[in-house]
């Protein structure tokens, strides 16, 4: 079986048999689908864990996949393309979020969709573009997954609030791509609503990414010498991991609360000053896959601040460990709606709010352990081999097969 190094998201013919438990072969007809990923980086974005999610679900299940994306080295169902230098600006703004973009190679995307039975895009970007008009040119049929919010670009821009901009880039992105695809896949409802609501109707499936079995409920949870927050995520306006840090400052119990903000990103240096500033016990670092799953499964709480978000990898998966989920209540994250019950959302900004949230769940140990039991159905519905096998039946029904 084909393994993945998950750390340098590079080997993508490779997959890991330690992030998850094998998949039982299902007797089905194989596929030959070309996936298209214009950003292909570090696993520190649920874009690129959804997209080596689907890579190895569908290998596992004998399908044969072939990867174009940009960078890496070429080797056995990997194809890279040139990455994208637009200028030392961009290029920075790309490296601090741990992407490249990808300059499409029109004779490599021919041939390998000419060999495809299905085009599989994950970013509406030029590679998907490009990839596209050949797929058309050559009657094949082509699905394409919904990974990026107009908020994601335009927050670079410092314009992540001017709706008529966010509009602009999804009628874009319809009028360049969704609206040329067999199926649109979905995280989320939410996204759906929001996407067709600014451009048109699509042959919608909404599914979740899921969760990789690895992320479980620990045998026990051992007691802290400090109350443990994790927040996991990028380190970028959207993000808003400001929000945590300013409201463990105003806590009462401050001085027995430590934060740990698993991520990385161009907002790194603001956040540790922020920390310094406060006098905060905070651990700022990106971890491994393994790491990261013995936090969360060793502290206390998770908060979620994201004020923009499609389904929140990071969040389901501290679910799925057992944490109790405080989220930021924005109307343009999916997120909160995975709260369940009265003291976990509190509104974009109200860090005095989030700081009474941090007090309660510190006070109460005994209502957190009753709190998380209750999240049980949905720890269930993020089961990711489900969620492929709807995934891998929206792509056969694309295909023909």
């Amino acid at each position: 079986m084909d393994t993945f190094d998950r750390e340098s998201g590079r080997d993508l013919p490779s997959l890991p048999g330690r992030a998850a438990q094998p998949i039982p072969q299902r007797r089905t007809a194989a596929m030959k689908v070309a996936t298209i990923c214009d950003v292909m980086g570090q696993p520190n974005n649920g874009t690129t864990l959804a997209a080596l999610n689907l890579i190895r679900y569908l290998r596992d299940a004998g399908h044969t996949v072939t990867v174009v994306a940009p960078g890496g080295e070429a080797s056995d169902g990997y194809l890279p393309v040139r990455v994208w230098h637009a200028g030392p600006l961009i290029d920075r703004i790309l490296r601090m979020n741990g992407v490249e973009l990808a300059v499409p190679d029109k004779q490599l995307l021919e041939a390998v969709i000419r060999e495809a039975d299905v085009v599989h895009l994950l970013i509406p970007l030029p590679l998907a573009r490009a990839a596209l008009k050949i797929a058309r040119r050559l009657g094949k049929p082509v699905t394409a997954s919904f990974h990026c919010q107009a908020e994601n670009i335009t927050a670079h821009l410092g314009m992540m609030n001017a709706g008529w901009l966010n509009r602009l880039i999804y009628r874009n992105f319809y009028r360049k791509v969704y609206r040329w695809c067999t199926a649109v896949h979905y995280p989320t409802e939410f996204i759906r609503e929001v996407f067709e609501t600014a451009t048109h109707p699509t042959p919608a499936h909404v599914i979740s990414n899921g969760v990789n079995d690895m992320f479980r409920l620990p045998d026990s949870r051992p007691e802290n010498g400090k109350f443990t927050v994790v927040c996991s995520g990028r380190y970028s306006r959207e993000k808003a991991q400001q929000q945590l840090l300013r409201a463990a400052a105003l806590c009462r119990h401050r001085d027995d609360i430590r934060l740990i903000l698993a991520g990385d990103g161009p907002r790194r240096k603001h956040y540790l000053r922020l920390a310094k500033q406060y006098g905060l016990d905070c651990q700022f670092a990106f971890f491994p896959r393994q790491e990261l799953l013995h936090i969360l499964q060793t502290a206390d709480l998770y908060v979620h601040t994201a004020i923009i978000e499609i389904e929140a990898i990071a969040c389901t998966e501290a679910i799925c460990c057992g944490l109790v989920p405080v989220i930021c209540n924005s109307d343009r994250s999916a997120t909160r709606f995975f709260a369940c019950g009265d003291h976990t959302l509190f509104e974009p900004g109200d860090v005095r709010a989030l700081a009474d949230l941090l007090d309660y769940w510190y006070e109460h140990p005994a209502a957190r352990v009753e709190r998380a039991a209750e999240y049980a159905d949905l720890r269930h519905s993020f089961d990711q081999t489900a969620c492929m096998q709807q995934m891998e039946q929206m792509l056969k029904e694309a295909a023909g097969l």
